[in-house]
């Protein structure tokens, strides 16, 4: 350490034993509790609203915005995380980047306004710049990837600020854009040259954290049907109905997602790279989920106009997603042909529960269920 009180960015060790998040990437993720809840709540409304495709695309392009901040704060850290005085400040500005751009969900999911959505994820974005190149001046070994990761980054976060000029109805041509441009700047920078050295087990452990964000999301969700049925007593029966699937749901979707092992599968760069884009469905699918039991709260209070089908919708399809991509990225490995057919068709099943509405989410919740119970008999076996 410097008379500073500095320290040099050197990598950490990827082997290193007992190697768990620490204090700040806890408070990091708290920080992004606010940013999914506004993101989940006006999914909610505008989906009562009756507009549910706009707020679909809206939803999975600021959710985009979050996950692809955290994400790559998450894999910075485990590689160059220093934490001297000077890391945490600029974690501390990256945090307040995610309040601005909470502070832009809804002016961007209601009326197509990207100003203080884009604002927040340029600071946060920066800020990732500066730890960069800050790594790049301490570790000489990695120094050509950190300012290939500078580089890309600075020059599409100038392209995200030139689109806030573009018409509104050239956006949703120009977002995308900007959005691959974004995902190809990790393949970029990495490709050629030594990769970051990450440790394994501790980005399964941050990925498994942010997955119980979302998912305590959806607990909250499931206690205010409960809180809004006890109100209501005309409607106390089909709210603790749903309260209940609910918390069934939510309760499996935490058993599929925990029940393997996810260190393994993100060995190479290949591999890291469909982990860490992959995990966009599951946190994305978690992080509507809460959205859907509301609407389904509005819709019981006549308070949503949509349609049963689509009320049925908004809570199978992503939890459907969410198994699905589960499956994809841990479960299909460890599981046998036959099993893998099987939990196929129970998530299959899942959304196949829009056709009937009146008992959709009972039997979303019961073929989570089963899911559950196929993993823990294969397990035995």
């Amino acid at each position: 350490m410097t008379t500073t009180g500095l320290r040099r960015m050197a990598p950490r060790d990827p082997a290193e034993a007992h190697r768990a998040a620490s204090p700040l990437e806890l408070l990091f993720d708290l920080v992004f509790v606010v940013a999914v809840g506004f993101a989940a709540t006006n999914l909610h409304e505008i989906e009562a609203e009756g507009h549910v495709s706009t707020a679909v695309v809206a939803y999975a392009f600021v959710f985009f915005a979050i996950w692809w901040a955290w994400i790559n704060f998450t894999w910075f850290a485990t590689s160059f995380d220093t934490d001297d005085w000077l890391y945490r400040v600029t974690t501390f500005v990256q945090m307040a980047g995610v309040l601005v751009l909470a502070a832009g969900v809804r002016p961007f999911m209601a009326e197509g306004d990207l100003t203080i959505a884009v604002v927040g994820y340029v600071v946060m974005r920066l800020a990732l710049v500066a730890q960069w190149l800050r790594a790049a001046g301490s570790s000489p070994e990695y120094r050509r990837t950190a300012l290939r990761y500078a580089f890309g980054i600075v020059v599409v976060q100038v392209l995200w600020v030139l689109a806030m000029a573009v018409p509104e109805a050239a956006r949703p041509w120009v977002v995308p854009v900007l959005i691959l441009l974004e995902v190809l700047v990790p393949p970029f920078a990495e490709q050629g040259s030594r990769t970051t050295p990450w440790h394994t087990r501790h980005i399964a452990e941050r990925y498994s954290l942010f997955t119980l964000i979302v998912l305590g999301e959806g607990l909250v969700a499931s206690a205010s049907a409960v809180i809004d049925g006890i109100a209501d007593a005309d409607h106390l029966g089909p709210l603790l109905v749903l309260a209940a699937a609910g918390l069934v749901i939510v309760a499996g979707m935490w058993w599929i997602y925990f029940s393997r092992e996810q260190h393994a599968h993100i060995r190479s760069l290949r591999t890291a790279l469909v982990f860490g884009y992959g995990h966009y469905v599951v946190f994305a699918a978690a992080g509507a989920l809460p959205a859907g039991i509301e609407v389904a709260v509005s819709a019981d209070a006549g308070d949503a106009d949509l349609s049963h089908g689509t009320v049925a919708a908004t809570i199978a399809v992503p939890v459907a997603l969410f198994v699905l991509a589960i499956w994809a990225l841990a479960l299909r490995p460890s599981l046998s042909g036959g099993r893998n057919a099987l939990v196929l068709v129970l998530a299959l099943g899942i959304a196949a529960s829009v056709l009937v509405p009146e008992v959709s989410v009972v039997v979303t919740a019961v073929l989570v269920a089963a899911i559950v119970v196929v993993l823990e008999v294969a397990d035995r076996r």
